[in-house]
């Protein structure tokens, strides 16, 4: 559980930091408040069901440096659209609409995007000497991956440890960044949601639909049969984060398919992982984030790299499932491939897919 607790790392710290950066946030308020909702889906699921940074939205925020009133905005006018749905029932409709090989090849092409992520972004950040890291943390990864005895994360998170303290940090840094900081109340008005919804939902709930919803459901079948997660659960936990996290500070949250393949991976089979991952984002919330900039160095990014690759490797395996039909094969693969190519990806995807795959059928019949 303690080595597949850090198995979405790699996707949720760069996100949120740059959030951080380029928003102007409260550190504290944003560790704290991702912190405490990975204690809400652990004790909710009893399983590592994973808690996100929403992905379309951080790029909006990281790109545009959108203002902290119109995230949080965002955040809630999200979280009450997906409400209405699981409310009104429509979650359920579109789970029954939208086939498996569509699923599959949103899984497929959430892959791709993070395995590119990985390699563009991440793995070169630091010239040769990040090479180096990420080639021994991979080679790590490979020869341990599924040893329970050993498990693969906790010695790839111990070399980045002592990485960033030989070229990075030294044990004064991370003195000279303690200190106690709590959560900060924000007012969410009107106009700030209003603009919420147009700049960040609108791009955000196809992709939201399709990976923290279908998908997530859809893993969560395959990893845990044994288990009866629905859409409709998974919608009213997603929407209830989104309900309180703004006026706390915090940033706008999902589940995600990409999370629980990347905790599993490493081992997580409880919510514990859950529950000592989010102990984690507390610990830095609550005693570090004076010194966030320094504190987070702790974790290079090479080395979130390769568990982000890790994780969107294991995320594309999936798509095999759906090998033993060739149409059904074809599906996902384009749909994958239109969800990294199109405009509104996601959505794109999630339109066009389900229209091949009842074209097909037609033609079939």
């Amino acid at each position: 559980e303690l080595a597949g607790a850090f198995g979405d790392i790699g996707t949720d710290l760069p996100l949120i930091i740059g959030m951080i950066l380029a928003a102007g946030l409260h550190s504290a308020s944003v560790l704290v408040m991702f912190g405490l909702m990975q204690y809400v889906t652990a004790l909710t699921y009893g399983m590592p069901m994973p808690v996100q940074p929403l992905k379309a939205v951080a790029v909006i925020v990281i790109t545009q440096k959108i203002a902290p009133g119109v995230l949080y905005g965002g955040g809630l006018a999200i979280g009450i659209v997906m409400l209405i749905l699981a409310v009104t029932g429509a979650i359920t409709w579109l789970a029954r609409v939208v086939p498996r090989p569509v699923v599959r090849g949103l899984q497929l092409g959430l892959g791709i995007q993070l395995s590119l992520l990985a390699l563009r972004d991440y793995v070169q950040s630091d010239g040769m000497r990040g090479y180096v890291l990420a080639a021994v943390s991979f080679v790590i990864i490979v020869a341990l991956l599924g040893n329970r005895r050993f498990p693969p994360a906790l010695f790839v998170i111990a070399l980045g440890i002592v990485y960033a303290f030989v070229f990075k940090l030294t044990p004064h840094d991370l003195a000279g960044a303690a200190g106690f900081s709590l959560p900060q109340v924000r007012p969410v008005t009107l106009d700030s949601m209003i603009a919420g919804f147009t700049l960040l939902a609108i791009p955000q709930i196809p992709l939201s639909l399709g990976n923290s919803i279908l998908a997530t459901r859809q893993v969560a079948e395959d990893l845990f049969p044994e288990r009866d997660i629905s859409v409709r659960k998974l919608s009213f936990t997603y929407a209830a984060m989104n309900l309180v996290s703004p006026f706390f500070g915090g940033v706008p949250t999902c589940h995600g398919s990409g999370g629980l393949i990347g905790h599993y991976t490493f081992g997580a089979r409880t919510g514990g992982s859950i529950i000592i991952y989010g102990s984690l984002f507390l610990i830095l919330g609550l005693f570090f984030a004076s010194g966030f900039q320094q504190v987070v160095q702790v974790f290079p990014l090479p080395v979130l790299g390769v568990l982000l690759f890790v994780e969107g490797l294991a995320l594309m395996l999936f798509a095999r499932k759906e090998a033993g039909d060739k149409r059904d094969f074809f599906i996902v693969v384009a749909t994958g491939i239109i969800a990294n190519g199109l405009p509104f990806g996601y959505a794109s995807a999630l339109v066009i897919g389900t229209l091949l795959f009842y074209g097909a059928r037609t033609l079939r019949n």
